[in-house]
């Protein structure tokens, strides 16, 4: 069994317990993660009840194929973009039929980054009855391992604050 940094246990199990709450459930669209955001809520002991699934779209064709992202989308913003993490989010929520849908897209680095999108840089997308939120954080170059926690710590957080509230 592997061990999650007790942040995002705590964090995977609050969400859960938010979503039960309300009888709703939740699909992952990850890129950056490869499923560490899947992971971390499927971790918690009866989150069956809550996780519908989850899509892990690294590659662009993958992003298009599995969640309906416009190739235009793609070509006129990157992978890495608001518009991308949007169509993301709604494609998973649209295509899987769960109440959530949470999204990731980013650089996790070490390489791969651009003046323009530096490593650290991850969009996130939320999909819910009230519509779809996009966000923008810029963890920096503090290692892949570190910017991939970060990224599901803040994509947690983004689901269980939208499941208490909606």
């Amino acid at each position: 069994m592997i061990a999650l940094p007790d942040r995002i246990e705590r964090l995977a199990g609050e969400a859960i317990a938010a979503l039960i709450a309300r009888k709703a459930t939740v699909v992952t669209a990850e890129s950056c993660t490869g499923g560490l955001i899947a992971g971390a809520l499927t971790s918690v002991s009866g989150s069956s009840a809550a996780v519908h699934g989850g899509f892990v779209t690294y590659a662009n064709a993958a992003k298009e194929q599995m969640l309906g992202v416009r190739p235009q989308t793609l070509a006129a913003h990157g992978a890495v973009s608001a518009e991308t993490a949007r169509e993301m989010a709604e494609g998973a929520q649209r295509l899987s039929g769960a109440d959530f849908a949470v999204a990731v897209t980013g650089i996790a680095g070490p390489d791969g980054g651009t003046e323009e999108k530096p490593v650290g840089l991850v969009w996130f997308g939320l999909a819910g009855p009230g519509g779809t939120a996009v966000e923008k954080r810029l963890f920096g170059a503090i290692g892949r391992a570190a910017v991939r926690e970060a990224t599901v710590l803040h994509a947690l957080a983004m689901l269980k604050s939208a499941a208490e509230v909606s």
